[in-house]
């Protein structure tokens, strides 16, 4: 019987590999057969990233996606892929009254301009196969309106906007784009830093089935991925323990 689920012989690019919810994404999609080209931008742990992949012939390369030469450079050392997910990016707390325009720049830059960049560099160097999956993380902060996020909010806001429209423009090449926003996530970084686990347990009370782990953004990657969701494209799956149904 054929696993639908299965990522065996698909090349898979993953940004934002070498930490958190990336570096979790690019575990589980070995552990299903995909073959891995995974970046980052920090060198030591993109390559722990790597030695803990299952299988082989996966690949690390470097890069700052908000370079453009860097990006230029990844797009041309990428073997031809039937998948990507773009999952880097970053998030600073700020109330609308103090947020100043440079860090919006580099919140947009990371979040959203570098992702649509890296899509336009893959796409022109025909390194995206017929039929592949395109999946962005984006976040339930899109939409509920969280305090202090306005410029990381907006920033996953276009990220939604986006993939309707690419599904749209790729569907006559069998490429289905989709985005997955996530809620609350528990990841390693709240082990080491006391105000964000404070901050984090606040918040968990409000998730009807709890907070969620990266485990449970990767499932949901692998679906988007694999052969099991062949006819879901222009969708953002919300990925949130039931935290939209008190909205």
């Amino acid at each position: 019987m054929i696993d639908a689920f299965s990522l065996h012989n698909k090349k898979i690019l993953v940004t934002g590999a070498s930490s958190g919810i990336g570096k979790i994404i690019a575990e589980k999609l070995s552990e299903k057969g995909a073959t891995l080209t995974i970046t980052g931008r920090n060198e030591l742990r993109l390559r722990t990233t790597l030695e803990n992949l299952n299988g082989e012939s996966h690949q690390s390369l470097i890069a700052d996606l908000t370079n453009s030469t860097e990006l230029q450079s990844l797009a041309e050392k990428t073997d031809r892929l039937d998948g990507v997910v773009f999952c880097a990016g970053i998030v600073q707390y700020m109330p609308v009254k103090h947020l100043n325009l440079s860090s919006f720049d580099e919140i947009f830059d990371v979040n959203f301009k570098s992702q649509i960049a890296l899509y336009q560099q893959l796409h022109s160097k025909k390194k995206i196969s017929q039929h592949a999956s395109l999946v962005f993380i984006s976040s339930i902060s899109a939409v509920s309106a969280v305090p202090a996020t306005l410029a990381y909010a907006t920033s996953k806001d276009a990220i939604n906007s986006a993939v309707r429209i690419l599904a749209s423009e790729l569907s006559k090449l069998g490429v289905r784009v989709n985005s997955i926003s996530p809620g609350l996530i528990e990841t390693p970084l709240l082990e080491n830093t006391f105000l964000n686990k404070e901050v984090f347990e606040k918040n968990a009370v409000k998730y009807p089935l709890g907070p969620g782990k990266c485990e449970d953004v990767a499932n949901a990657v692998i679906f988007l991925l694999s052969d099991a969701s062949r006819w879901i494209t222009g969708t953002d799956l919300i990925v949130d323990g039931g935290y939209m149904l008190r909205q």
